[in-house]
């Protein structure tokens, strides 16, 4: 049963602190502290909330649900703490939105919805990771909005598909091989895809059964590389349409027409949690996505 005596602010703190990197002794180190002043706090926590917050295990600790569900909660009296601050300063405080999002799309995602929300009035907090790890930090409220690929279903998250990207041949304006229309064709040229997962390595089997120079096939992470290697350096690369789309709008790179590239897609989808309170930032968020998703692909050759 909880207590009635008062909750550190401090304690809230710890709290998403160790929810964020899944060890108390990570969180003690941060703060230079022993591992038994933090397992001391989140204990007096744990009597005044009345549940358990953690389940520790070899690797570290994990939040149970009751820590999941409590979460929300600790953040918002720290934000209302801190708005609380800066009213007494005269200072507006601003909602804050925390996204997440994979790095070979951040880029793509992040460069065209920060100058999109330049007026908006919240702030925007800009996070990359892998997919798992993102929805785990959608759970655990450390980002309100997740970019993913296509993934399992995860209990209390939601997923809406904003963009389904084929993977392209794109050069440069005024490359040899513009005009080229089969995978034996650019087969010998300087080659470097942005390696997406296996498909990618599927491609580089079908393009070396066609190879007859002793070069090497380089694959390349983020997008941003492998569109800087066409542009700047004349590689020809093989990548998700929307991470080009506008330099294809713009004419500085060309997308070859290759009619026995197998048809392998991107599906980007948007996440974040369900839930029954209103977020009017979120939301904002949310909208703008949805219109610039409409841009992220080019159009047909």
């Amino acid at each position: 049963m909880a207590n009635n005596f008062a909750i550190e602010f401090d304690d809230l703190r710890l709290l998403l602190e160790i929810a964020e990197c899944g060890s108390f002794s990570q969180a003690a180190a941060r703060r230079r502290w022993s591992q038994p002043q933090v397992s001391q706090r989140i204990g007096a926590l744990e009597q005044q909330v009345g549940a358990q917050l953690f389940r520790r295990h070899r690797r570290g600790a994990m939040p149970t649900e009751a820590c999941v569900a409590f979460m929300p909660s600790a953040r918002a009296a720290l934000a209302a703490l801190d708005a609380g601050r800066l009213a007494v300063k005269g200072a507006p405080a601003l909602p804050n939105v925390t996204l997440a999002c994979l790095p070979s799309l951040a880029s793509t995602v992040f460069g065209a919805l920060l100058p999109a929300l330049a007026g908006a009035p919240l702030e925007i907090r800009c996070t990359t990771d892998h997919s798992p790890i993102i929805m785990d930090m959608l759970l655990t409220d450390r980002a309100q909005l997740g970019f993913v690929l296509n993934c399992p279903a995860v209990a209390g998250i939601r997923l809406e598909r904003l963009c389904l990207s084929p993977i392209v041949a794109v050069v440069r304006r005024g490359h040899p091989l513009a005009q080229a229309t089969t995978l034996a064709a650019v087969a010998n040229a300087q080659l470097a895809p942005q390696y997406w997962g296996s498909e990618c390595d599927t491609l580089i089997a079908l393009l070396r059964a066609h190879r007859t120079v002793t070069q090497p096939i380089h694959t390349i992470q983020p997008s941003s590389a492998a569109l800087e290697l066409a542009l700047e350096h004349g590689f020809l690369t093989f990548m998700p349409e929307m991470a080009v789309a506008r330099q294809l709008r713009t004419g500085q790179l060309q997308r070859l027409a290759l009619t026995d590239l197998p048809r392998w897609e991107w599906e980007l989808m948007v996440a974040w949690r369900s839930g029954k309170r209103p977020d009017v930032a979120k939301e904002t968020v949310l909208q703008q996505v949805r219109a610039l998703a409409k841009d992220w692909t080019a159009p047909p050759l």
